[in-house]
């Protein structure tokens, strides 16, 4: 049996495990399902990393939920379809946000310890800030490291369950996949209509070197977005878009790749890797800056700093380009500094290590990638095309985001579907066992006979790197034609040398996340070559204006042509 302990796993001689679920991510979408399930359920949860890290873990924010009685549910849905533009699934954003204050009671009966309010005039115990698209105050938070409150909380949790093993550091290579037929058969031919049906993944033990085959009944993708296919982005190294790869190498359908969510502000220092600058800064009064110390967001929205984030990202990069600007600036020191500081304890400190103190200065600031809108299509219990196989969180494409996200409803997505998923794997759950979805087929053992240890670790960096800059160069928050078709065709060329190298030689990390992450690039290049419109976070000069009809944008592996 794997040690249940934090951040570690012993190395294993058994080369096949067998669960009743196994979850791949262990952020706020993995934790919440998987201590949400049937406590006789035998669940298996892994991390690439640390079981801790992910995008959950550095979220600063919040989550959006009405508990304000001067805030209502048609509001809500009423600026999340107006910041999605046109595209979001009207049912899929009202549940959401229906269950949103369920979401935030069970974190709190859970030991979340969120800001409370010391205004007297507050209708709401908690502290509620506001941040771009939102027409109240509506996101609950823990000061500003709301992300670190709920997945310690929620991680401490679930290594005191019995029935759930967490291994750290396994990143799963590929679902295993068996077809069967159903008893109905097809109204035409006659003949008996075959199912896909996913029974396990193999997966790579970081720290052994070992391949593993995990045999299960249901598999739930928590993986996470692809925003690392960007040269600077927000999210940590771990967000190479895995599950979006392998959901559609299994024959799953993806919407939507093209909206990349950029966040207008994360901060410019050579040494600040992927430092993002919270939205709750703007929404509690920072101004946004031009290298001359100027304001000009009411050049380019009446709302000006609380405009949704792809108009305020757009307006960045345009007055960047103008200008020649490696950089501009958020400025929040008219504030009082205790204010600041207690607020914004996180950020603040973070900056006073860089030499900048955001009481008394502006803060240097750059758009970058931060969240993947599209992903794997799914139902309202995060059911994909593929049977036993659900996805939950950024990985998913649900309908609640359409265009563009509104700032702090992913992690309400988060929490409202694994809740839903958890419900609909617990449907199918008998005295601890699941009843559908099982097989007898045996899953055959990793094979690596014929390949070898690279001599050419090189070809791997110089991809990876080659990959996210010509993303970032032709592909970023303003697009051509002649810009995605040239990312096209470098594209291509990368991915067959990749699946060359990844034929003839021993897999790694690097390599299993440079295969996912171009696999990833090439749907969000095809899915913005056929958007021939401006839309939400797609913008393209060749097509400046707005269709009058919405229509997602889905590709399907099974009549996709290259």
């Amino acid at each position: 049996m794997p040690s249940n302990v934090f951040g570690y796993c012993r190395i294993y001689l058994m080369s096949l495990y067998k669960y009743d679920v196994l979850i791949l991510g262990t952020g706020a979408a993995g934790l919440t399902l998987a201590l949400q399930l049937d406590p006789k359920l035998k669940i298996a949860i892994l991390a690439k990393d640390s079981l801790n890290e992910g995008s959950t873990l550095y979220a600063q924010g919040g989550i959006a939920a009405v508990l304000d009685s001067k805030d209502s549910i048609e509001s809500h849905i009423e600026d999340t379809l107006n910041v999605g533009a046109g595209l979001c699934s009207e049912e899929v954003v009202r549940f959401s946000v229906e269950n949103g204050r369920n979401a935030i009671e069970q974190l709190i009966d859970s030991g979340v310890e969120f800001s409370r309010t010391n205004d007297s005039d507050s209708k709401s115990p908690l502290h509620l800030t506001r941040e771009g698209g939102h027409s109240h105050r509506r996101v609950v938070h823990a000061a500003d490291a709301t992300g670190r409150a709920i997945e310690t909380t929620l991680l401490e949790q679930l290594l005191a369950r019995k029935n759930i093993d967490a291994f750290a550091k396994h990143i799963a290579i590929d679902l295993i996949i068996d077809k069967q037929s159903r008893d109905s058969t097809h109204k035409k031919t006659s003949h008996k209509v075959s199912k896909k049906v996913v029974i396990g993944a193999y997966v790579l033990d970081r720290n052994s070197d070992e391949v593993h085959s995990f045999q299960t009944k249901k598999v739930v993708l928590a993986t996470g977005g692809g925003s690392k296919v960007y040269l600077y982005t927000s999210n940590p190294d771990i967000s190479t878009g895995d599950g979006i790869a392998m959901a559609w190498r299994a024959g799953c359908r993806v919407a939507n790749m093209e909206f990349n969510q950029f966040h207008p502000t994360c901060l410019y220092h050579r040494q600040a890797k992927s430092f993002l600058v919270t939205e709750a800064l703007r929404g509690e009064g920072a101004k946004l800056l031009l290298p001359n110390g100027k304001p000009f967001m009411h050049n380019f929205d009446s709302r000006e700093e609380l405009a949704p984030r792809d108009i305020v990202a757009r307006a960045i990069d345009h007055e960047m380009k103008r200008l020649g600007a490696t950089h501009l600036n958020l400025d929040i020191s008219s504030k009082r500094s205790d204010f600041i500081q207690s607020h914004f304890p996180t950020i603040h400190q973070k900056l006073l290590n860089f030499g900048i103190d955001m009481t008394k200065e502006s803060i240097p600031i750059v758009p970058a990638a931060h969240y993947t809108c599209g992903g794997v299509m799914t139902d309202m219990d995060g059911r994909t095309d593929i049977d036993g196989l659900y996805a939950v969180g950024e990985v998913a494409h649900t309908g609640l985001h359409g265009a563009n996200r509104m700032a702090s409803n992913s992690l309400l997505e988060c929490l409202v579907f694994a809740a839903s998923a958890a419900t609909h794997i617990n449907s199918n759950s008998i005295n601890g066992s699941i009843s559908d979805n099982t097989t007898s087929v045996d899953i055959p053992p990793w094979d690596a006979s014929r390949v070898t240890d690279s001599d050419e670790e090189v070809v791997v960096s110089h991809n990876w790197d080659e990959l996210r800059r010509f993303m970032w160069d032709f592909v970023g928050i303003v697009r051509t034609t002649k810009r995605l078709e040239r990312a096209a065709r470098r594209v291509e060329l990368l991915q067959n040398e990749i699946a060359d190298y990844y034929g003839n030689f021993r897999i790694n990390n690097n390599l299993l996340e440079l295969r996912n992450l171009t696999q990833v690039a090439e749907l969000i290049i095809k899915s913005a070559l056929q958007r021939r419109e401006s839309r939400g976070l797609h913008y393209t000069l060749d097509y400046p204006e707005k269709l009058a009809t919405a229509e997602n944008s889905i590709s399907d592996p099974n009549s996709y042509i290259k």
